[in-house]
């Protein structure tokens, strides 16, 4: 079912058809609208979110509906994962019906106690967030967390992995911003000493709040985003679903919403429809939250790539083709934002065995 779901998804990307007899491989799914942190750089403030979780009927609605087809589900958004109370029920569910989860967290809840809990689910990946090395740099980006608390945190559960011989795929990663930008080889080259780390990723900020400036130069348009057929969907806490992310984030409506509306009329939606049409005549710049969108546009190349293979391969092999495509022989194959305030960003990402 899923190697059949990605084929017509493949063969609807290439054919830049506008409607898809098919359904995402990937969904973005916000359990929790809570947070206990605040960060300059999150949407969530300016978009103000309510103290709620997804409720149970509209969580157990979406992963029936896309169970059979959806690969991995990222249990993110705009709260912090471990305050949602049900999140290891959540991590459950998703494994009966053989999807696979991941998870991001700020690592301020991540106590021995939760540390346990999460090794003892069939979780996949954990992107532990750590932006910056420095008790300054990360304490202005994370208001409210304690650097060497939640430093103590991250270490514990990576050593915890390792001495348990889990297979969790563990990510340590960095936003780089003005204030961490020189930090990278300090931070770096402390993750990558710790036992259980597999993964030593710095990225670049793609919201729209520290970098105004940034904009996609009208030559990225030529692709049409992959989102808009692959995913991954974006499902708030109250069931609403975007087409992505930054939709959300960049003050886009709903296409429809899981509690209400069945999966496959929301992939189809008007406006999903809509927006496919703009981005395969290359006038995806007409549509707003496009325009401002800061997320790099992956070549068809990479696109049809991505639906060749399983999720769970894709994820793995995702480092290298990054690394490759900004800085090796496959240069061009990544269009990032164009940001004229800084230097160019540089995408670090070491493999630790």
């Amino acid at each position: 079912m899923r190697l059949w779901n990605r084929a017509k998804l493949l063969a609807a990307y290439l054919g830049r058809r506008t409607r898809v007899g098919a359904l995402p491989v990937e969904y973005i799914v916000e359990t929790t609208a809570k947070c206990n942190l605040y960060c300059p750089m999150c949407p969530r403030e300016t978009h103000k979110q309510p103290k709620e979780d997804m409720a149970d009927r509209v969580y157990e609605r979406l992963i029936t509906s896309a169970g059979q087809s959806a690969e991995h589900m990222m249990l993110i958004g705009l709260g912090e994962p471990l305050l949602d109370p049900k999140i290891f029920e959540r991590i459950e569910l998703c494994d009966r019906h053989r999807v696979f989860t991941l998870l991001s967290t700020n690592g301020t809840l991540l106590d021995a106690a939760a540390t346990e809990r999460l090794l003892d689910t069939k979780l996949e990946h954990i992107t532990l967030s750590f932006d910056g090395s420095t008790k300054e740099s990360f304490e202005f980006y994370r208001k409210g967390a304690k650097f060497e608390r939640v430093r103590d945190n991250f270490v514990h559960f990576a050593r915890r992995k390792a001495e348990r011989g889990s297979k969790m795929q563990v990510v340590v990663q960095m936003v780089r911003m003005e204030r961490n930008w020189n930090e990278v080889e300090d931070f770096t080259r402390f993750w990558r000493a710790v036992p259980g780390v597999d993964e030593v990723r710095v990225k670049a900020d793609e919201t729209d709040l520290m970098r105004p400036d940034a904009a996609h130069a009208p030559q990225d348009w030529s692709h049409p985003c992959h989102y808009l057929w692959r995913g991954a969907m974006y499902v708030k806490h109250n069931g609403d679903v975007y087409p992505c992310c930054q939709s959300y984030n960049l003050g886009g409506s709903p296409v429809g919403n899981i509690g209400t509306s069945d999966l496959p009329a929301i992939f189809n939606s008007p406006e999903m429809v809509r927006m496919r049409e703009a981005h395969t005549n290359g006038r995806a710049g007409q549509i707003a939250v496009c325009s401002n969108c800061r997320t790099a546009i992956p070549h068809p190349v990479l696109v049809a790539g991505s639906l060749l293979f399983h999720g769970r391969t894709v994820r793995k092999l995702l480092p290298w083709v990054e690394r490759l495509a900004y800085f090796g022989r496959w240069s061009g194959l990544l269009r990032p934002v164009d940001d004229q305030r800084q230097p160019k960003p540089e995408l670090v990402q070491i493999k630790q065995k």
